[in-house]
């Protein structure tokens, strides 16, 4: 069985998404391919307001049904019994992994993916980023600087609208702002003595896919606090909420749920990607999509372990693998190290609502100049509040004088959490393990990764610097921490180059060896920057559709 459509758009989360809507504005039939459920925006958000005390766990979750069906999901802070139907199980979706250096490999399961429950954090790359492999001999050369996408952050943020303040700082590039979002008065304090007392610091507010102002069919966020949940007022950028309708509107799109793309498949006269091979997870049937041209969109691993499964005998290592270089050079950010602190002042002063963000400190680690002991550099992420009553789960007592502390505000917290940038690394690799099949006879994805030296010694100064900061600002009982754990941000395994030798994609992220595959999620990535990923893959995405339509018009394929 076959189906035929102009393009293929395998995975609906943000860069899926962006694919879709571009690929069938430039008036190409479009099909979308998720391996999970359907999820409609707003009727499935089921969780979304429902107060804790409502749900059988608590919104805690069923422990033990976590441990058994979602081990690695459940280890994510945005996984919980609220959302459970936003997951994928890890009992259903297996992987290996290298025991001595475990990787949780986070994977939502149905239409949206991880748009419905990301961080929203969207910042720029800069030609510091860009640039940086060839300058310190790390990786290779990046076959784009700044100005040849930056056009195209334009494009998407004007869509999806980020929440933000230009600051004028070269290496982390201002964007097309809806107004900012208020700092809190420790924020505030914090900002003037971090930028007083220390050059070339800055502590802005975080730049967010969270809107301020309406746009048609979205709201203006109202602060309502479990983004997570999903937002069905679309203050927040989604798949459900953005994309997906405008991909709708045009007519030309086809979504497929349930449907496990395993492998490309290949005309061998031209050899060219004929379009995909897939199974129906309900059903078991299997068939085949015929496409012009195909979009992996699956996920960083979930785009490669597709490439590796579709080894065929002119391309015996995988496909758009004459490099050697799939699967391989995975990187992801070194996060959770830094400090927390408590600020004795502004005892009459508190928040209101949830604000869907936190502040930011922009990298200021070799910049200009090289000031460290490690290579490359980091960015906080910072969140403050008041203390409130979960602090006595901790606290002695009972009785009546511990029930009326409960109704008490606590002292004002603050907590800054580095980001650091990931060199990429050979070892650090993703393959087939076929001693091992999923459900379907295919084999799964074996996952070796481990940050290394200089990210261990980027981490130390991670926490140390933080701690510094919030002591310049008066805050006490300072606690550094260094957990070394990864951000759910994996990048690499199919990267983007300018020599096929050592490559897997070209500048306008189409495979060297099949032109008519387009990789635009984060497997592309050259290198990881320490800023998140996110908005870089929309931009690729829109910029690589953009130029694949182009090239169907003139009859490339």
């Amino acid at each position: 069985m076959s189906e035929a459509f102009d393009a293929i758009v395998v995975g609906t989360g943000i860069s899926g998404g962006w694919a879709a809507k571009e690929l069938t504005e430039r008036g190409l039939r479009v099909a979308l391919l998720e391996r999970g459920r359907a999820i409609e925006h707003g009727r499935d958000y089921t969780g979304e307001h429902v107060p804790p005390w409502q749900f059988k766990y608590r919104s805690m979750g069923d422990r033990r049904r976590f441990e058994d069906e979602y081990a690695s999901q459940g280890a994510t802070y945005a996984m919980n019994e609220d959302n459970l139907q936003f997951w994928a199980k890890d009992s259903e979706w297996p992987y290996q992994i290298d025991r001595e250096s475990p990787f949780k490999w986070t994977r939502p399961g149905g239409v949206g993916g991880r748009s419905l429950i990301w961080g929203r954090q969207v910042y720029r790359f800069s030609d510091l980023d860009f640039e940086a492999n060839a300058r310190d001999g790390h990786g290779i050369d990046w076959p784009i600087r700044y100005g040849d996408i930056a056009s195209w952050y334009d494009h998407v943020e004007g869509f999806i609208g980020v929440s933000g303040q230009r600051e004028g700082i070269a290496h982390l590039p201002d964007g097309e702002f809806q107004p900012p979002m208020a700092m809190t008065c420790v924020e505030e304090l914090l900002k003037e003595r971090v930028e007083s007392g220390f050059e070339k610091r800055k502590v802005t507010i975080g730049r967010v896919a969270v809107l301020t102002e309406s746009k048609p069919g979205r709201a203006a966020c109202h602060y309502c606090g479990p983004c997570q949940r999903g937002c069905s007022t679309g203050s927040y950028f989604s798949t459900q909420s953005s994309t997906l309708p405008a991909a709708k509107a045009t007519g030309r799109l086809t979504l497929f749920t349930d449907t496990l793309v395993e492998r490309l498949t290949l005309d061998t006269d031209t050899g060219r990607a004929r379009g995909v091979a897939v199974v129906d997870t309900a059903t078991g049937v299997r068939k085949e999509l015929r496409a012009r041209v195909v979009f992996l969109c699956a996920s960083a691993l979930g785009s490669t372990q597709i490439l590796l499964n579709s080894a065929t005998d002119e391309h015996p290592n995988g496909l758009g693998n004459s490099s050697g270089a799939l699967g391989h050079y995975m990187m992801d950010h070194c996060a959770t190290n830094g400090a927390t602190g408590i600020h004795p002042g502004f005892a009459d002063r508190g928040t209101a609502g949830n604000r869907p963000n936190g502040i930011y400190i922009p990298r200021f680690r070799n910049v200009e100049d090289d000031d460290a002991d490690f290579l490359r550099g980091y960015g906080y992420q910072g969140v403050s509040g008041r203390a409130g009553w979960t602090r006595f789960s901790s606290t002695p007592g009972f009785g009546k004088s511990l029930k009326d502390q409960l109704g008490q505000h606590g002292p004002w917290y603050m907590r800054l959490t580095g980001f650091g940038e990931c060199l990429p690394r050979y070892d650090n690799a993703v393959a087939l393990d076929w001693t091992h099949l999923d459900r379907w006879g295919a084999p799964q994805l074996k996952i070796a990764f481990e940050f290394g030296d200089n990210e261990r010694k980027m981490a130390k100064d991670m926490a140390a610097q933080a701690a510094v900061m919030l002591k310049s600002a008066g805050f006490v009982g300072v606690n550094p921490f260094m957990e070394m754990s990864d951000a759910i941000h994996e990048m690499g395994t199919a990267r983007m180059g300018r020599d096929p030798r050592e490559s897997v994609l070209n500048a306008h992220n189409q495979c060297h060896d099949v032109p008519n595959v387009y990789v635009t999620d984060g497997a592309c990535m050259t290198s990881s920057s320490c800023v998140n990923p996110s908005l870089t893959y929309m931009a690729l995405t829109a910029r690589a559709a953009s130029h694949a339509a182009d090239e169907l018009a003139r009859g490339a394929w």
